[in-house]
């Protein structure tokens, strides 16, 4: 009689919770894609520049979500290494838009307009008061009361919040729009 003690190895586990935590983005990364995609499709050829206005906008949410999962590091603005969420805003705006952004949220929170929060389109810079700071968190809209931002609590990575949870509405600062191209009205 043999007996062979090889238990199961333990990586499966933490690939299937690896691909679950990553996973439970989709739905939103998928909302989005498609809601940027009908955006995009619905102007017509002959409307001049508002085609090329519109992919302009809506390129760095589509760099934004790719970066879903990358994780948090405090100073970080390489997604190979980590990103925190002034690195995340500045890494997308340059890879999408070649916009050279600051490296922290306050000095982001003075580049562009301000936007009113009934009127953010996805794209827009959304800011909060973490840390009892002002303007100490940056994320990038998205579209239907979510943001794309680099989180250093939940998950500590880039994920996709809702504007509207108790946390981020209480400590919501306000928002900016960014000139990417010709204005779309």
């Amino acid at each position: 009689m043999v007996i062979v003690d090889n238990p199961a190895p333990k990586w499966p586990n933490r690939t299937i919770h690896y691909r679950s935590k990553y996973m439970r983005n989709l739905p939103a990364f998928i909302f989005c894609a498609v809601a940027l995609g009908l955006f995009i499709e619905t102007a017509s050829a002959d409307e001049g520049g508002l085609m090329d206005a519109m992919k302009k906008q809506a390129e760095p949410l589509l760099v934004a979500m790719g970066l879903l999962g990358t994780p948090y590091k405090m100073g970080g603005t390489d997604p190979q290494k980590g990103v925190d969420c002034s690195g995340l805003v500045r890494y997308v705006y340059k890879q999408s838009a070649d916009i050279d952004l600051p490296h922290s949220a306050k000095a982001i929170s003075q580049s562009g307009a301000p936007v009113k929060k009934d009127e953010l389109q996805p794209g827009d810079l959304v800011f909060f008061h973490t840390l009892k700071k002002h303007f100490s968190h940056v994320g990038i809209y998205a579209g239907d009361g979510k943001f794309v931002h680099a989180s250093s609590r939940q998950g500590k990575e880039v994920m996709v919040s809702s504007i509207d949870t108790h946390y981020w509405a209480k400590h919501f600062d306000g928002a900016r729009r960014l000139q990417l191209g010709p204005q779309i009205k």
